[in-house]
């Protein structure tokens, strides 16, 4: 069974191709508020990579955050027409568990955090497991100091992984105990997401298109402002 992975929920946006085999091809681009324009090409580049048609697809993955809310429509939107078009269920993951799934061998407390600006972080905790990494906390939205206090209250080693943590390093430096993973990590993969759904594809976890909830965390920016215009 192929996979076709799309993740968006930052502002790097990618597509991976995928089955039994493992990843077949994979592509990432990192270019803010171009991802409408960047989607589509890559989906017929990473298709045209792996050599095969979009008729072979056998399921459609999806990054549902949390994330950008613009970056999570656009890809989310793309993975639901896809899914209609070849008449296939769909997959959903959380861009956290993305994140934290290349350090799922690490034996330290890993916390996986993404820019969301305004100022905050989405979050969640993630410890290890027999074949593979376990999320122990609900991703949450939150400032940085907020995520460095639950660190330090953790007395636990910890690798801090996602953009999150390297714009807001000064949060945790006073903390020895957190080390912030390498740049090449800070984005969630759409590699990782064609595996984690491989995973779940084998226990036919599956979700119907109409069944697909992104989660958000909080009100767009635009809400948010008109809002606020509103009250002034």
């Amino acid at each position: 069974m192929l996979i076709l992975g799309i993740e968006s929920a930052t502002t790097q946006v990618g597509c991976a191709v995928g089955g039994h085999e493992g990843v077949l091809a994979s592509a990432h681009t990192l270019r803010a508020r171009r991802h409408a324009e960047s989607l589509a090409p890559q989906i017929d580049f990473v298709r045209r990579q792996a050599r095969i048609e979009l008729g072979e697809v056998g399921v459609v993955a999806i990054d549902v955050g949390p994330g950008l809310y613009t970056g999570l429509r656009v890809g989310i939107a793309t993975a639901l027409a896809m899914a209609h078009a070849l008449a296939v269920p769909m997959i959903g993951v959380s861009s956290l568990d993305l994140l934290a799934h290349p350090l799922r061998f690490s034996n330290r407390l890993v916390a996986a955090a993404l820019d969301a600006r305004r100022g905050e972080v989405f979050y969640a905790l993630y410890r290890q497991v027999p074949g593979g990494i376990q999320r122990l906390t609900e991703p949450k939205v939150g400032p940085p100091g907020q995520l460095s206090s639950e660190l330090l209250a953790a007395a636990d080693e910890v690798l801090l992984v996602g953009d999150g943590g390297l714009r807001y390093r000064e949060e945790f430096e006073d903390n020895r105990r957190v080390e912030i993973a390498e740049r090449g990590l800070a984005y969630p993969s759409a590699a990782s997401l064609v595996q984690l759904a491989h995973a779940r594809a084998l226990r036919e976890d599956f979700v119907n298109p109409w069944d697909l909830q992104p989660m958000y965390l909080r009100k767009p920016d635009a809400e948010v402002n008109w809002s606020t215009r509103e009250q002034r």
